[in-house]
C-alpha cells in the first residue's frame, strides 16, 4: 500500500513517507519534535545564543506527533502495538520515561525498545521514536 506524508506536517528529510499502512498495520517512520517550520519543540535558544533542550516538551511533542500521524489513517496512539525509541544520551532516559508514562501504561501500552545513538538528523534533537500500530481495516 503507498505510504502517507502530511502536507500540514514537517517533510520528512528523504525519500519516505510518515505514515504507511500495510494491511491491517501502520507504520510511522521516525518521529521528532520537528515543527513543519523546521524549528523543534523542546530547543529554545537563549540571548547568548545557546540552545536549551528539554528531553520532556520534546518526548510529549514526539508523542503528539505520531498521534496526529495515527488520526490521519484514522486510528490513534491505542493502536500503537511497538515502539522503538533513539535517545542520543541515555541521561535523558529519567525525563523521556516519564512522559512516556503520561502516554502508556504497562498493561495497555506498546512493547518498548530504547535505544542511544551517536546523534540524530539535528542537533537540537535528543530523541526519534518511529511507531507499528495495528488497526483491522475492517
Amino acid at each position: 500500500m503507498k505510504g502517507k506524508v502530511l502536507v500540514d506536517k514537517a517533510q520528512p528529510l528523504g525519500n519516505y513517507p510518515h505514515v504507511r499502512r500495510v494491511g491491517d498495520y501502520i507504520y510511522i517512520s521516525g518521529t521528532s519534535s520537528r515543527r513543519k517550520d523546521n524549528t523543534h519543540i523542546g530547543a529554545i535558544q537563549d540571548e547568548q545564543g545557546n540552545w536549551q533542550l528539554d528531553i520532556r516538551a520534546q518526548t510529549k511533542a514526539v508523542i503528539a506527533n505520531i498521534g496526529e500521524l495515527l488520526s490521519s489513517v484514522d486510528a490513534d496512539l491505542s493502536n500503537v502495538i511497538d515502539i522503538t525509541t533513539f535517545l542520543v544520551d541515555m541521561k535523558d532516559f529519567k525525563g523521556y520515561n516519564e512522559i512516556y508514562g503520561t502516554f502508556f501504561n504497562h498493561e495497555t501500552g506498546p512493547t518498548r525498545t530504547t535505544v542511544a545513538v551517536h546523534q540524530l538528523p539535528h542537533p537540537n534533537l535528543l530523541i526519534e521514536i518511529k511507531a507499528v500500530a495495528y488497526k483491522p481495516l475492517s
